[in-house]
């Protein structure tokens, strides 16, 4: 599973401090370019406030155009520009969002949000080394974020560096002992190095913890059918697809990290008739049904 994160600049600091009387041993600069920049000062502040709640209200848009005004009123903000890059992520507009939150992090690299959101979108543009470096950066400020560790062991795990993956995604499952994706993922690492029965139990674990959980579901049916208990892992894949069935695309499966030797069961299992039966059911075909319709 890749856990997406997108609007942790959400999480910012809104107080205004006090606005003073100018003191008259000021008169160097001009009264009313002194006031004019306190206005815009305040009501940069104000569009920022709005853009917050806006966002609270799933009102993206509305949230996106103050924000964008408000930035060009107190671009020296680093909360106007790590709010707009967390909206910017979640219209999927990665630029715009990375430097925007490459903005905030300038400002004021204090933030651990900010450098959380940062790891996640250059994840999500495939830019593993500097996720890394984002994520690493802002888990010295706040150790003990689960979603960040996790997101820090999908990318070692892309990384192939597979043994700091698990180590992260313990110490994700360490801080929240109901976050079965992470114990789901150290499942989908060492399928990868061949320690089946390993990855099986982490499998187990997951279900165990969330039994609408589609994905270890699948996982666990396409080991099981691997095996040889192919009545028990096709039951297993029905239910899995009727909880989700996006899981019967393997893009979708890649997208959520699975590797390659478990997309190549995952494959046989797909492509049974009782499965083929089972997605059609729910409008949904394996991936290569679908191609080779194109």
């Amino acid at each position: 599973m890749h856990h997406q994160l997108t609007l942790v600049p959400l999480m910012v600091l809104l107080s205004v401090g006090s606005i003073s009387a100018p003191a008259f041993g000021q008169a160097l600069v001009p009264r009313t370019l002194e006031i004019e920049t306190r206005q815009l000062d305040r009501t940069g502040m104000i569009l920022l406030r709005e853009a917050v709640q806006l966002a609270q209200f799933q009102q993206f848009d509305a949230a996106l155009s103050r924000a964008q005004l408000a930035s060009k009123l107190i671009p020296t903000s680093a909360d106007v520009w790590a709010l707009l890059g967390g909206l910017y992520l979640n219209q999927e507009n990665l630029e715009e969002g990375i430097a925007s939150l490459e903005r905030a992090r300038d400002l004021s690299s204090e933030n651990p949000g900010v450098h959380f959101s940062l790891g996640s979108a250059y994840f999500r543009q495939g830019q593993y080394e500097s996720a890394q470096k984002a994520l690493e950066a802002g888990l010295k400020l706040r150790p003990n974020a689960p979603e960040a560790l996790f997101d820090l062991g999908n990318t070692y795990f892309m990384l192939g560096r597979h043994r700091q993956a698990i180590a992260q995604y313990k110490q994700a499952f360490d801080q929240d002992d109901q976050f079965w994706p992470a114990v789901n993922n150290i499942g989908l690492v060492e399928y990868e190095i061949g320690n089946v029965q390993s990855a099986m139990q982490s499998w187990q674990a997951a279900i165990d913890i969330d039994d609408t959980s589609s994905e270890p579901k699948l996982a666990m049916a396409v080991a099981l059918y691997a095996q040889g208990q192919t009545d028990t892992g096709l039951k297993l894949a029905e239910q899995a697809l009727q909880l989700d069935s996006r899981y019967g695309d393997v893009e979708f499966l890649r997208e959520n990290l699975w590797g390659d030797r478990l997309i190549t069961a995952a494959r046989v299992v797909l492509n049974s008739p009782r499965i083929r039966a089972t997605l059609a059911q729910g409008q949904v075909q394996p991936l290569e049904s679908r191609n080779a319709l194109d």
